[in-house]
C-alpha cells in the first residue's frame, strides 16, 4: 500500500458518489435506482476500508482499530437514536435488536472468517491472551448486564427496566467500555500490540504523511455516513422483498447490522489473512464493545428523556445462543492459539443464528 504521497481517486470519489445517490433518491427514482445505491454501497465499503488501514498504519496499534471502531459506532447509534424519535414507542427494541445482531455477527460471524481464513492460509495463528481476555470478559460483562438482566428484574416485569435501572446500567456501561479503552490505549497498551508477522511486508511500509492522514480521516467518516445512510435508503426495497419471501421482521436488522459492520469486517479479515490475528481479534472485539457499550447509554438517555418504556431483554432463544457463543469463544480463544477447528465452531454457530431467525 503506498499511501505516503496521496490518495487513490477511487478512494475519494466513492464517498462523493455515495453522498450524491443519497441526495438523489430522496426525489423517488425508479426501481432501476436501486443497483446503483448497492454499486455505491459497495464502493464506500471498500472505501472505508481503505482510509481506515491509511489511518491505521499512521497512528499505530491499537489506536488505529480503536478509530474505525469508534466511526462505524458512532455513526451506528446515531441512526438508532434518529430512527426510534421518528418511529417512536413502536420502535422499543430497535436497539435490543441491533445490539445483538451486531453481537452474533462479530463474535461469530467475523470473528470465525477471520479465524478460518487466517488457518487456512498461515495453518496455525497466535495471539495475546491478555488482551483478548479483556476485551471477553468486559463484553460478556456489558452484554449479560444490558440484555438478559432485565429478564428477572422485579421493578417492572421484563423485558424491561425501570427508569432508575436503566440510567444505573447506562452508567455502568459507560465505565466498563471507558475503562477498557483507558486499559486498551494506556495502561496496558502493549496487551494488544501484534507481533509483526515476517511475512506482513505492510508492517515495514513507510506510514503515510500527515496530509495523506489527515484526508483519510475526513474520508473515512464521509464514507460510513454514506454506508448507513445508503443501507437506510434500500432498506424499504428490503422490507418489501423479505416481506415477499415470508421472512420476519427482524431479517431487515440483521442485514442492515451487517451492511453497518462491512467495514469493519473486510479489514478484520484483511489482517487475519496477512497473519495479523491480534489486530484482527482486537477491531472484532472492539467494535463489539463500542457498539454495545455506546449504544445502550444513548438509547437510555432518549428513554428517560421521552418517558417512553425501551425493551431491552432478549427472549430465551437469543438467551440460549448469546451464552453459546460467550462460552465457545472462552474456550476457542483461551490458548492464545488458533486453527481452522476453531473458526468453524463459530461460523457454524452464527449459521444457525441466521437460520433460526429466518425460521424461528
Amino acid at each position: 500500500m503506498n499511501t505516503s504521497k496521496s490518495l487513490p481517486l477511487w478512494s475519494i470519489l466513492s464517498p462523493l458518489a455515495g453522498w450524491l445517490l443519497i441526495v438523489a433518491s430522496k426525489f423517488n427514482p425508479g426501481s432501476w435506482f436501486l443497483l446503483l445505491l448497492v454499486v455505491a454501497l459497495m464502493a464506500s465499503v471498500l472505501a472505508a476500508v481503505y482510509h481506515a488501514e491509511v489511518v491505521a498504519h499512521k497512528v499505530g496499534e491499537p489506536f488505529g482499530t480503536l478509530v474505525l471502531a469508534l466511526a462505524v459506532t458512532l455513526i451506528e447509534v446515531a441512526l438508532i437514536v434518529s430512527l426510534m424519535l421518528s418511529g417512536g414507542e413502536a420502535t422499543n427494541g430497535l436497539a435490543r435488536d441491533t445490539v445483538f445482531a451486531a453481537i452474533m455477527i462479530i463474535l461469530n460471524g467475523i470473528v470465525g472468517i477471520c479465524l478460518l481464513v487466517g488457518a487456512s492460509r498461515h495453518r496455525e495463528q497466535s495471539f495475546g491472551l491478555n488482551g483478548v481476555s479483556a476485551s471477553m470478559a468486559t463484553l460478556a460483562a456489558i452484554s449479560v448486564l444490558t440484555l438478559v438482566l432485565p429478564n428477572y428484574t422485579l421493578s417492572l416485569e421484563g423485558p424491561y427496566y425501570s427508569a432508575p435501572q436503566l440510567a444505573f446500567i447506562a452508567i455502568i456501561s459507560i465505565v466498563l467500555y471507558g475503562t477498557f479503552v483507558l486499559v486498551q490505549t494506556v495502561r496496558h497498551r502493549d496487551y494488544f500490540l501484534p507481533e509483526e508477522a515476517v511475512d506482513n511486508e505492510e508492517v515495514h511500509a513507510k506510514p503515510p504523511s500527515d496530509k495523506v492522514a489527515a484526508g483519510s480521516a475526513v474520508l473515512l467518516l464521509a464514507c460510513l455516513g454514506a454506508v448507513v445512510f445508503l443501507a437506510k435508503s434500500l432498506a424499504p426495497a428490503l422490507e418489501v422483498g423479505l416481506a415477499r419471501l415470508g421472512a420476519p421482521d427482524t431479517v431487515v436488522g440483521i442485514v442492515i447490522a451487517a451492511i453497518v459492520l462491512m467495514p469493519e469486517g473486510l479489514a478484520a479479515v484483511r489482517a487475519a489473512r496477512a497473519n495479523r490475528l491480534q489486530t484482527s481479534l482486537n477491531l472484532a472485539l472492539g467494535s463489539a464493545l463500542a457498539s454495545i457499550g455506546l449504544t445502550i447509554p444513548a438509547v437510555a438517555v432518549v428513554s428517560l428523556i421521552t418517558g417512553w418504556t425501551i425493551s431491552l431483554g432478549l427472549d430465551v432463544k437469543s438467551t440460549v445462543l448469546l451464552m453459546l457463543s460467550f462460552f465457545v469463544a472462552s474456550f476457542s480463544l483461551s490458548t492464545g492459539r488458533t486453527t481452522v477447528m476453531q473458526g468453524m465452531v463459530h461460523v457454524v454457530i452464527f449459521a444457525v443464528y441466521l437460520f433460526i431467525t429466518v425460521v424461528p
